[in-house]
């Protein structure tokens, strides 16, 4: 009985001319979309059709904000708003850009991490007229390059501003301060942004109200933990291959980032220290059941490194050269500053490209380290994070973009503010019909005992959601 073999071309083969990485920088490229314009600057722009499909996935996994879309295109609360955005650029965050402009705004965008962007993503949005300036594997000129080409345009002015770490709030204010005169208002979805918000309204630099996207609660609870809770094993595995049972990690910072690492990882079977400087998250770490300890107890010893507190030098160069041979160094905060990796470049070291985003850096006895994404975020840097607690944080940002936009004179001052918990709750209400859930109605009689709106807001501002 004699057999046939059939050899297919694989996907790569197939597309490998569209998809394959071109070493040429986009900043030397001359390309132009099917409309004939060129302002942007994207790695290639003819994938555009590969990241339409991953926008168009990402749609049915992202209901609230394609219902905001269709409740409130034809009121066009933004018609007239120019948003110049600085976030991860992938499909997620362009289903967020274009219900921004089916809502009425003008949107010019550049990336916050010089390696999370999808380029096939960059290049469909780039096809659909939007100017994107971003690809993956920026340089750290390139990137700011990137983001002063979609501030400084001739005959455009943004008057509304989408952050992700506060850079290009902080490139405006330092090289085109005057821009704020028309500018309404910041929207900033990370800790390192709010963060350097409220040192600029303590400093009294402010000079437009901002929007903490970042400490409302269906931010805080469902993109920093929940969606970290899945996405760190996948950065781990999909860059390391790695088991998981067995392994000591070392968790720094309990936050909702740090809790969603921890309960994800001793899920899977492996022994999970934290570090903190909190006591109260300190203590919820000890409830629940995790050891707290100082990063040099426990260095010596550990397979797995993990940062996650916003702060910087957390692993310094101390705690790098005592490591055990092989332990795996990765970072799940916004900002490369947690790892002090530019210590790691030093003659006496060598450093060997594993694969993409893989590093090893070896010490001259041999001894090595696993050093993913130099530091920088893991998971949108080496996998991918749940579309649909994308969906809650992006509908947050559009909500407080529109609240900003509209705001009538005086309600905000130059300070910054939390999301007014009634957006929140109602955020929280979009996304319930994805599980067929169905809420409870207080009575008459039941609201006027507790002091509520039969509808809401069923907590007060101050509120925040703590396990």
């Amino acid at each position: 009985m004699h057999t046939c073999k059939v050899f297919l071309p694989s996907s790569d083969q197939v597309f490998g001319h569209l998809l394959s990485d071109d070493e040429t920088s986009p900043r030397d490229k001359q390309q132009k979309n099917s409309k004939g314009s060129s302002d942007f600057c994207v790695k290639n722009i003819k994938q555009a059709e590969f990241g339409r499909r991953e926008i168009e996935i990402a749609e049915q996994e992202m209901p609230a904000l394609m219902a905001l879309r269709k409740r409130a295109q034809g009121e066009k609360p933004l018609a007239g708003a120019k948003i110049v955005g600085c976030t991860h650029i992938t499909a997620q965050t362009a289903v967020l850009m274009e219900t921004l402009g089916a809502l009425g705004a003008q949107c010019r965008w550049a990336a916050c991490n010089i390696y999370s962007t999808l380029n096939e993503v960059a290049a469909a949005l780039a096809e659909s007229g939007f100017p994107v300036f971003a690809w993956k594997g920026e340089s750290e000129d390139d990137f700011w390059w990137c983001i002063d080409r979609c501030v400084n345009v001739e005959g455009w002015q943004p008057n509304m501003i989408l952050d992700d770490g506060g850079d290009l709030t902080h490139w405006i204010y330092k090289k085109y301060p005057n821009m704020f005169k028309k500018i309404k208002g910041i929207v900033e979805e990370s800790v390192t942004g709010v963060h350097r918000l409220y040192q600029l309204s303590k400093a009294g630099k402010l000079c437009v109200p901002a929007m903490n996207v970042n400490d409302s609660v269906t931010k805080q609870k469902f993109d920093n933990l929940y969606c970290c809770r899945e996405s760190i094993l996948d950065g781990l595995k999909r860059t390391t291959d790695m088991m998981f049972g067995g392994k000591q990690v070392v968790v720094c910072g309990y936050g909702e980032v740090g809790k969603g690492c921890c309960a994800a990882l001793k899920a899977m079977g492996s022994i999970v220290y934290v570090t903190e400087i909190d006591p109260i998250c300190a203590l919820q770490a000890c409830m629940d059941g995790f050891r707290l300890v100082k990063l040099n107890e426990v260095i010596r010893q550990v397979d797995i490194v993990i940062t996650c507190t916003g702060n910087k030098n957390v692993v310094t160069r101390e705690h790098l050269d005592r490591m055990k041979n092989s332990c795996i160094v990765c970072n799940m905060g916004h900002s490369n500053t947690e790892i002090d990796v530019a210590s790691l470049r030093t003659p006496e070291l060598t450093w060997e490209r594993v694969r993409s985003q893989v590093d090893h850096v070896i010490w001259p006895d041999g001894k090595r380290i696993v050093l993913l994404a130099e530091g920088r975020l893991l998971n949108l840097s080496c996998s991918t994070v749940p579309t649909f607690v994308l969906s809650i944080t992006a509908t947050t940002q559009a909500l407080a973009l529109i609240e900003l936009y509209n705001a009538p004179e005086g309600r905000y001052k130059q300070d910054v503010y939390l999301l007014p918990k009634k957006m929140d709750e109602y955020v929280a209400s979009l996304h319930l019909p994805t599980f067929d859930a169905h809420l409870t109605e207080l009575t008459d009689e039941q609201a006027k005992y507790l002091g509520l709106n039969k509808n809401g807001p069923f907590k007060p501002n101050y509120y925040r959601c703590w396990f």
